[in-house]
Formats: structure tokens, sequence, C-alpha cells
């Protein structure tokens, strides 16, 4: 038994490939009991096939587990449910019934011809949390519409500004609108279990990648609302400060992220060139801004000659923000990636190395803090132990 912040609750997750699971994948961390219902027709999570790199078995073969499966399936029970069966819809209504949570990302509606819909499961346990994860949202002109990250990247505005200003709108290097809609469907999850403990009232969640996206525009978004100008791509310049972005160094790159103008008379004595803090056209931020392409001319080039390195010691000294741009061998190499145990590494029966490393939650408590119990699962593993352990049939 954990003593994690969550546990004895149980969450049935309905969920695939990564919104639903990452969200799930959180609550199982702070404790809670998740039960992932997987197809058997299909051999489960679309995910597992998501590779190469696979985790490989014991016979070196490649196992149904893909380092894309398990980015978002640890401390999860796997059951192989078939719900377009009646036998499966009444093992997921008997389950249902013992939860606390549901979490679900098939089509608005999708569940309903299944009797597995949130009005029909709040109306037989009316303190179940049912969350249901979309593109488009339960309403809306384009709810009937499927919902993938990319598409929700685009339609929500971030590709539109990212990327440089005359190259191709780009999608981030992480699948980060599934991510950040499973982060807020584990809040809204939070916030409904707290209102369900005071009131006994469930309720229904809708949640979906376009509203979450639009929701983290930010600054940018509100940039736009105040003055109707359209952001436009800057790269990795900052639409609102200067300079803050990334330099090309003499033998790399380096993040130079100025955040006032003291900083900026400090960044400027660096480089040697004191007066250019004190010249009207730079010496504050909004004039900065307005002069960013005379003020980038002159700190390029002389950036350019220096190495990160030296760069990154100089600035530190004088306390200006800076920092490397690590590829992902340095970041995980880092003794303060380690120090923060943000690689968790997780014995599994059967894999040839006996175990697999994941990325850690960076959740830190003094009271509760998050347990890994149970490596990403082989399909099917626990069905037939949850199931009896619940007095289901397998």
């Amino acid at each position: 038994m954990t003593n994690g912040a969550l546990a004895g609750l149980r969450v049935l997750d309905l969920s695939r490939i990564l919104a639903g699971p990452t969200c799930t994948q959180l609550l199982g961390d702070l404790g809670a009991e998740v039960i992932k219902i997987e197809n058997p027709k299909t051999g489960g999570d679309d995910t597992r096939a998501w590779g190469p790199p696979f985790v490989q078995g014991a016979d070196g073969e490649p196992t149904d587990l893909s380092a894309y499966f398990m980015c978002a399936n640890r401390n999860k029970l796997s059951v192989a449910v078939d719900i377009a069966t009646s036998e499966g819809q009444e093992t997921i209504r008997a389950l249902a019934m013992q939860c606390d949570v549901l979490i679900e990302n098939f089509k608005p509606g999708g569940l309903a011809k299944y009797g597995l819909d949130a009005d029909q499961l709040l109306a037989a346990n009316p303190g179940l949390v049912y969350a249901s994860i979309s593109g488009f949202g339960q309403t809306g002109p384009n709810a009937h519409k499927p919902g993938y990250d990319l598409m929700a990247q685009g339609y929500g505005g971030i590709m539109s500004l990212t990327g440089d200003a005359d190259g191709l709108p780009m999608k981030t290097g992480v699948a980060v609108a599934d991510v950040m809609c499973g982060m807020y469907a584990a809040v809204g999850i939070l916030a409904a279990l707290r209102h369900r403990d005071q009131t006994g009232e469930g309720q229904h969640i809708d949640i979906a990648l376009v509203d979450t996206q639009v929701s983290w525009l930010i600054n940018q978004g509100v940039n736009y609302l105040t003055t109707g100008d359209v952001p436009q791509r800057r790269g990795n310049a900052h639409p609102n400060i200067v300079p803050y972005q990334v330099f090309a160094t003499k033998d790399g790159h380096v993040i130079i992220a100025v955040g006032n103008d003291s900083q900026f008379q400090r960044f400027c004595q660096f480089l040697g060139v004191a007066a250019l803090a004190d010249d009207a056209q730079y010496a504050t931020n909004p004039a900065r801004l307005q002069n960013r392409d005379d003020l980038m001319a002159v700190l390029v080039p002389m950036l350019g000659a220096l190495t990160t390195q030296d760069i990154i010691t100089g600035l530190e000294a004088v306390q200006v923000p800076v920092g490397p741009v690590n590829t992902l061998d340095q970041v995980f190499g880092t003794d303060q990636v380690r120090a923060r145990d943000m690689i968790a590494t997780m014995p599994m029966q059967g894999a040839k190395e006996g175990a697999v490393k994941l990325i850690g939650n960076p959740l830190k408590f003094s009271k509760t803090p998050v347990t890994y119990r149970h490596a990403p699962p082989r399909f099917g593993q626990d069905t037939s132990d949850v199931l009896a352990r619940l007095q289901q049939k397998p």
C-alpha cells in the first residue's frame, strides 16, 4: 500500500496514445491505482507499436513495450477488455462502480452506444468523476472532428508563433499539446474529487486538445487580445524582452535572458561596451524592443567571437541569466538531473536488461512522495488478477 497523496483512489483508464495516459500516469505516480483498459483486438494501446526503440525481451526480441508507450504508462495495471461486446461492456460498468475516476478519449458520443457514456455511468455511480478528452470538445461545430497533437498545435495557433521568421511554421519537438491537455485533465480531476469529497457529487469533465492549446498561448495570446496585432514568428527571440534568445557562439550556442535594465547594464559591461547601456536607444526594455534589429547587429558578432563556456562563466559571475542548449545526452548526464531524481530506473521481469529507465516525476513532496510501483505493463498482463480481485470474470 502506497502512502502517496492519492492512495486509495482507483482510476479506470479507457484512454490511449498520450494526453489521457499522461494524465493517468501522473495520478498513478501520486498513489492512485490505475486500471488501464486495452483492446484485445488491436493488441492494446496504439503506442505499443510506435517504435523502434522497443524494450528487448530476455530472448533478445522486441517486446510490445515501445519507448513511446513507456513514457506515459508506468504505475498502471493492464486489463484486456473488448468493450464492443456485451460481456466487455458489463465488465466496464461493474468496474466503474468501484472506481473514483474514469477517463476516456473516444470521439464525442462514441461510448454512448455501449452504455458507457458519462450520463449513463454517472446515473449508476453518482460519485464518479468522468473525464472526457477529445480534439475539439463535446460541443461546438468541430466536436465531430478527430483530434491529434499536430492538428491541435496548428489550429490552436502555437505553430504560427514557432519557427524562424522566414521559415515554415513549426511544431514543438514533443507532443506538447497532448501533454498539456493531460496536465489540465489531472488538475480538473483533482478539483472534481475535492468537490465530490465535500458533496458526494461526481461530475463530467469535458477537456479538449484545442482548448488547452489556446489556453497556453499565454502572453502571446493576450498580446493579440490587447492590441489586435497578430504576433509573428521570431525564432528563438522573445516578443516582449530584448535580448532574450539563443545566440550563436564561436563553438556552439548559448541562451541569454536579460530580464531587466540592470541586467542589461551588467551584460554590456561583460562585453566591454558599457556605454551601450546608457544609449537612449537601448537603455530600457521598450527602447531595446523598438530597436531590436540595430541592437542585434551589435551583439551577434560580439557573442559569435566568444566560446559558449566563456560567455556562461562571464555572465554567471555578474548575475546575468545565461545557460547552455543541451542535447539529451548532456541533459541526462548532468549532476542536476541526477540530484533531482529525474531518471527513474524500474525493475522489469522478462526484459533483457532487467530494468527500464524512465523520466522521473518532477513533483517533490515533503510528506507524500511520488512512488514508482509498477513498470509499464505488458499488454493484458493484469487481466486475471484485477478482475478476480474486483470480482469480475476474466
